[in-house]
């Protein structure tokens, strides 16, 4: 039987091992709630301020900063929702971009219709945001610019400070979801000109279910969530220790292992993006070829689906996405390949291989070993094929 190959790490990791080890104790042993006054409380009291003092670390942020969530997901909704019901006085208009996730295309959607109105700024064939067009978009009434880190299907890295930067310069809080950078790439929040960052436990070797809002020092948005006073009185719902503490440790982890990891899982990246141009024709090569995230590729394929290619690639025990795994049941092609300017035809042969450190040379070689024959099989049963050969 064959290995498996796990290509798709923007969609999730594998819980490293001293993650799960960190997390195990707070399921049984030192199980007590965080926000009980009994000492084996404090057990889980100290676990959750030192996963806090973690993660701030990873980030480049004061512990006070941080803020732990469910996910990334509901992150980005408190940064968008809160932000405009605080703020819905001064000004109901919206900036973002085409090629968000949809946890903030979705949340923008529905506060659209509340009564806001959003912006959604185009970006060029790499997928990145024009900061004129920004600049120009900025009105009065704008109380809110959310424009991701780095896109989680392309790895197109967007100029977040110059953008941070456009929307200080006029008052305008800043959010920018860093679900898919934190953990990848050194970030330092302390001397930036985000005002609210997202990040999630799972896209960095972590537990799913645990994430963070970091918010500057001076910057108050409401809870989105009401209840009890926990994380002080800004996210009330009891602590999930155990993930906060596999959260924190990942984030330790990442810390310690960024700067291997992206040289290592950069050249694998390199060596196998070289393989495919070299043995698979007509193909088209997505996000910036230089200014993007350094563990992925996305190409599209043309005269073929990327669905069939995923199926093919699965019987070959590889796993790889066409784009987003939270959009992965539906048949439309991916939001973010339109606003770069590809045609639904060419979009639909998308094919997303996002690296993480548990691969290896191995992988690399049997991906491009089998992807070329998948190509010729395909496209000789595709009627694009059958119309390319005429």
């Amino acid at each position: 039987m064959k290995i498996m190959i796990y290509m798709d790490y923007n969609a999730t990791t594998p819980c490293d091992r001293r993650v799960v080890e960190e997390m195990l104790p707070f399921f049984s042993e030192k199980f007590a709630n965080s926000s009980s006054v009994y000492r084996p409380a404090g057990e889980a009291r100290k676990a959750v301020e030192k996963a806090r003092e973690r993660v701030a670390s990873l980030v480049g942020c004061e512990p006070g900063e941080i803020f732990f969530t469910s996910g990334g997901t509901e992150a980005d909704n408190w940064a968008i929702t809160a932000t405009a019901l605080k703020l819905r006085d001064k000004g109901r208009h919206i900036i973002t971009s085409q090629v968000e996730h949809h946890a903030v295309l979705k949340t923008c959607k529905a506060l659209e219709q509340r009564g806001y109105e959003v912006t959604y700024l185009p970006v060029d064939r790499f997928g990145t945001v024009d900061t004129e067009t920004l600049k120009k978009s900025i009105r009065k009434d704008t109380i809110l610019v959310t424009i991701m880190h780095a896109n989680n299907e392309i790895g197109t890295i967007q100029p977040v400070e110059e953008i941070g930067s456009l929307a200080k310069e006029r008052s305008v809080l800043f959010h920018t979801d860093g679900v898919q950078t934190a953990g990848k790439m050194a970030i330092n929040l302390k001397n930036s000109s985000v005002d609210m960052f997202s990040l999630s436990g799972h896209k960095f070797y972590g537990p799913k279910g645990i994430g963070a809002l970091y918010m500057k020092k001076g910057v108050s948005i409401p809870p989105l969530i009401h209840g009890g006073g926990q994380e002080k009185g800004r996210r009330a719902g009891t602590a999930n220790v155990p993930s906060i503490a596999g959260m924190g440790k990942a984030a330790e982890i990442a810390m310690e292992e960024m700067a291997e990891n992206e040289i290592r899982i950069k050249d694998l990246r390199d060596s196998l993006e070289k393989k495919i141009k070299e043995s698979v024709p007509d193909i088209i090569l997505n996000g910036n070829p230089e200014n993007r995230l350094y563990n992925t590729i996305n190409v599209c394929i043309r005269y073929i689906e990327g669905e069939s290619i995923l199926l093919s690639l699965d019987f070959e025990d590889i796993c790889a996405s066409s784009g987003s795994a939270c959009t992965s049941g539906s048949l439309e092609p991916s939001h973010v390949l339109l606003a770069a300017g590809l045609s639904h035809e060419v979009a639909h042969g998308s094919l997303r291989l996002s690296l993480g450190k548990y691969n290896t040379r191995q992988d690399v070689d049997r991906i491009a070993s089998a992807l070329p024959g998948i190509v010729e099989r395909l496209r000789q049963i595709s009627p694009y094929g059958h119309d390319k050969k005429e």
